[in-house]
């Protein structure tokens, strides 16, 4: 099955619907978005096979969703490219892919070009967006879609690359279909009066849920700044019905701060999905406190996209804090499990290594089998997330397992002591990693973002951390800083925390 039957499907039952939107503004009904991506799927075949990888770089824009099923009408693999990558990245992700053409936008065009001449991949077509050879694709309408077997390759998802070269995790219509039916049968229920606001990169999170609310017929809403500002998504609330929306923690936080700040509080929002990186139950509870009981957290991976386990909307109205702390419980279709290092299942409470298994989880990565190899095995996903299961079957996230501190010999997870450490009052953000040390192998450094017109001091933060958490849990060593270096997904990239405490130790 080809996922461009869920808008082929749609668009007979709510032709003159409107589809997508660029802010307040119409641009497509659901029949013209089918219309322009079989144009598109009939131009690509014109010049490339069936089985091509076509490369989407761009920031948010409308030709998103009419450039994805085009790419799957006509039985090639789109992949999107983040446009926050150095040129040099985005030309690398290019090479491995062995993209056909890229689709880029008027933004990133002539750096893009300039790369690619040269390069291992100079034939790999650039395109621009809404120009000339880009107008010139919606010439002819192809009848039907090619009928994709479900095991095709469907969307080419490569990893955010923050430790090192990204890794192409294959995902087929099989994969995105059951990532579809998942999160509306977990996470959201919308309609054909729903809308799914664009404000996270639609070339991951947010661009992984536009099959869901097209198959429900809920209109896409871009916003007019092609990314996420709390005040316009405010704006975008009040104008759109029934809003969701992805968001990264961080985003989250940005959003309640706006409304703690304006006293303004989105009308009809209806969802707010959030992952990507850990969200604090601290700041959850603040944001329950003013969006109220719309939020619903997903736990997944670019390898099972999306979906590994979720807490629903409600779960969230708690007083538990182990609840709220945690990532749920598993998907429906998706077998979750926590091993050891020899992939023997652990008892409740103890820790281990994440993995899952069911048909969304990826066939491997593209051209890499030795990575494939490490991540697959016997059917199962080796998420590299270390976690633990309670009683009920609900599992907190512990950290990666790269990032797990150990000092003196003791395993020391960095969210539990920065779940500690937010509690402090002159704290806004945190972030704990370990530093080699000749004596206890590692140590425990944290970098404070303090709250504005708040001068925390160690000795504060040693007396808190020991009210909170075991002694030889607590920092040995915290940094200030003005900000936390992230990617545009809101991830705290922790690998430029540890390169500043080596650079440091080397001067």
């Amino acid at each position: 099955m080809n996922v461009f039957s869920l808008l082929d499907q749609i668009a007979a039952r709510h032709p003159q619907q409107g589809a997508v939107f660029l802010g307040d503004q119409q641009v497509w009904t659901f029949a013209q978005l089918r219309s322009r991506a079989l144009k598109i799927a009939a131009a690509l075949h014109r010049s490339f096979q069936i089985g091509d990888r076509i490369a989407v770089m761009s920031e948010n824009r409308p030709e998103y969703i009419e450039l994805f099923f085009g790419i799957w009408a006509a039985g090639m693999a789109a992949t999107p490219v983040n446009v926050k990558l150095h040129v040099k990245e985005a030309v690398q992700i290019l090479e491995d892919s062995g993209a056909a053409a890229v689709f880029v936008s008027p933004k990133l065009a002539s750096g893009l070009v300039r790369a690619l001449d040269g390069s291992s991949v100079a034939n790999c077509r650039p395109i621009v967006i809404g120009e000339g050879i880009y107008q010139g694709l919606f010439r002819e309408e192809w009848g039907q879609p090619v009928p994709a077997s479900p095991e095709a390759l469907a969307w080419l998802f490569y990893t955010s690359g923050t430790t090192g070269r990204s890794k192409g995790a294959m995902l087929s219509h099989r994969n995105l279909l059951a990532m579809t039916v998942a999160h509306l049968a977990d996470i959201d229920s919308p309609n054909a009066n729903a809308s799914l606001i664009h404000a996270a990169p639609m070339s991951h999170g947010s661009g992984l849920y536009i099959p869901a609310y097209i198959a429900r017929g809920a209109r896409q809403v871009v916003p007019a700044s092609a990314g996420f500002d709390p005040l316009e998504f405010m704006d975008l609330c009040e104008t759109h019905a029934a809003c969701s929306v992805f968001l990264a923690p961080t985003m989250v936080q940005r959003l309640r701060q706006e409304a703690d700040r304006s006293g303004r509080v989105p009308a009809n929002l209806r969802t707010i999905v959030y992952g990507g990186g850990p969200m604090y139950v601290e700041e959850l509870r603040k944001s329950l406190a003013v969006f109220g009981p719309v939020f619903a957290q997903i736990y997944g991976q670019g390898e099972s996209p999306m979906t590994i386990t979720g807490l629903p909307r409600e779960e969230h109205v708690t007083d538990d804090d182990a609840i709220l702390g945690s990532v749920g419980f598993a998907r429906s279709g998706v077998e979750v499990a926590v091993v050891t290092a020899d992939g023997k299942s652990v008892r409740p409470g103890e820790i281990g290594e994440i993995v899952c298994r069911g048909d969304v989880v990826m066939s491997g990565y593209w051209n890499n089998e030795n990575a494939t190899t490490e991540a697959l095995r016997d059917g199962w996903l080796f998420t590299g997330d270390m976690g633990s299961f309670d009683e009920n079957g609900y599992l907190t996230l512990r950290d990666r397992s790269k990032d797990v501190v150990i000092s003196g010999g003791a395993n020391i997870y960095p969210r539990e002591v920065e779940e500690a450490l937010l509690k402090h009052a002159d704290v806004q953000e945190v972030s704990v990693v370990g530093q080699p040390d000749p004596e206890w192998g590692e140590i425990v450094v944290a970098f404070i973002v303090p709250r504005p017109g708040s001068v925390p001091d160690d000795a504060s933060l040693d007396a808190h951390c020991n009210s909170q958490i075991a002694r030889f849990k607590r920092p040995k060593r915290y940094v200030y800083l003005n900000e936390l270096p992230k990617n545009n997904y809101g991830k705290v990239l922790k690998r430029e925390l540890r390169d500043k405490l080596i650079a440091a130790q080397l001067k």
